[in-house]
C-alpha cells in the first residue's frame, strides 16, 4: 500500500511541473520535460479534452458502465495517454473508454502518460493505437487506414508496417470503403460481417450490392451463401437463394439476438422447428462477454 501511495504522490508532484507558469513545457527539449514525458501523472479530468482524431465513433454505454464498476472496485490499472496542448490543457491520444468511465464516477483526476506531439504526430498516434483495439468495427478500421494514407501520406506498405498487419489485410479492409454507404452502415451496426462485405465488393454496381444485402438480412444468409449469390449475379443469373426460405420466426429470432448481443447472429432452421444458432466472436474477451450476457438471463 505504501508503494502505491508513493507512486500517487510522485504523480501529483510531476503534475505541478506541468503547471509551472515560469517554465512552460511545450517541447521535449524544455527544462524538466524529461521528468514528465513518459511518466504516469495524475491529471485533473476537467483539463483533458477528447481527441477529435478518435477513429471509434460508437461507444457501448453498457460496456462503459461495466468498466466503471471495475474501476470503482480496482482503480484505473492502465493509464490513459494524453498530449500537452498548453498550460494545464491536455488532449486524449488513447483511453477514451477509461476517461468516460472515470468521468461517470466523478473522479477528479486520472493517471495519464503525457506526450508532447504536433497535430500530425497526434493523429498518427491516435489512429495507430486505436486501430489495435478489439472493438472497432471493420468500417472504422478501414476509415482509419484511409486517414493514415491521406493525411500522413503513407503508402499501403508503410501503413502495414505501422499497424503490424499484412499488406493484403490492409488492402482488404480498405476495399470495404467501395461498398454502398447503406451496406457500410449495415456492417457498422453488426448486421453484416467483414466476410459478407468482402463478398459484396465483387459487385461493382451499388444497386446489385443492395439487392444482395437485403437478401442477406431477410434470410440470415451465411458468408458462403452470400458468395454463391454474388457469383450468380455476376453470371447474369437470378440472385435467389438456392435453399428454401426458412420460417419467418427464425429471422425474427435472429433480429432479436442481434439487438441483444450487438453483433451479427445467424439463426437457421426447418419447418419442424429444428435448427441452430451461430454467434461469432473475434477473441476470448468477446466470448467471455457473450457468456456473461447469456448467464445474466438465468
Amino acid at each position: 500500500m505504501a508503494k502505491k501511495n508513493k507512486k500517487q504522490a510522485l504523480g501529483r508532484g510531476l503534475s505541478a511541473l506541468l503547471d509551472d507558469p515560469e517554465r512552460e513545457i511545450s517541447s521535449v527539449s524544455d527544462v524538466n520535460a524529461d521528468k514528465v514525458v513518459g511518466n504516469v501523472i495524475d491529471l485533473e479530468i476537467d483539463k483533458i479534452e477528447v481527441n477529435p482524431y478518435q477513429p471509434r465513433t460508437h461507444f457501448n454505454e453498457e460496456a462503459i458502465e461495466e468498466l466503471a464498476e471495475s474501476i470503482k472496485a480496482l482503480g484505473i490499472i492502465q493509464p490513459v495517454t494524453v498530449r500537452k496542448l498548453g498550460r494545464n490543457q491536455y488532449q486524449l491520444v488513447s483511453g477514451e473508454r477509461r476517461y468516460r468511465a472515470a468521468k461517470s464516477l466523478d473522479f477528479d483526476t486520472i493517471p495519464a502518460f503525457v506526450r508532447i506531439a504536433n497535430d500530425q504526430e497526434t493523429l498518427e498516434m491516435a489512429l495507430v493505437e486505436n486501430i489495435q483495439r478489439r472493438d472497432l468495427d471493420p468500417i472504422e478500421i478501414a476509415l482509419s487506414y484511409q486517414r493514415l494514407i491521406d493525411e500522413i501520406q503513407l503508402t499501403q506498405n508503410q501503413l502495414s508496417e505501422r499497424v503490424g498487419k499484412k499488406r493484403s489485410t490492409v488492402a482488404n479492409y480498405m476495399r470495404l470503403l467501395k461498398l454502398d454507404p447503406i451496406v457500410q452502415t449495415g456492417m457498422r451496426d453488426g448486421f453484416l460481417s467483414m466476410g459478407h462485405g468482402r463478398a459484396l465488393i465483387n459487385l461493382e454496381e451499388n444497386e446489385k450490392q443492395l439487392e444482395i444485402y437485403e437478401k442477406i438480412i431477410a434470410g440470415s444468409l451465411s458468408v458462403r451463401e452470400t458468395e454463391s449469390l454474388v457469383q450468380k449475379v455476376k453470371k447474369g443469373q437470378s440472385p435467389s437463394p438456392s435453399k428454401t426460405s426458412q420460417p419467418i420466426f427464425f429471422n425474427n429470432a435472429a433480429e432479436e439476438l442481434r439487438s441483444y448481443f450487438n453483433i451479427t447472429v445467424t439463426v437457421k432452421g426447418n419447418e419442424k422447428g429444428k435448427g441452430n444458432i451461430q454467434i461469432p466472436f473475434n477473441s476470448q474477451e468477446d466470448l467471455n462477454e457473450i457468456i456473461k450476457k447469456i448467464k445474466s438471463e438465468d
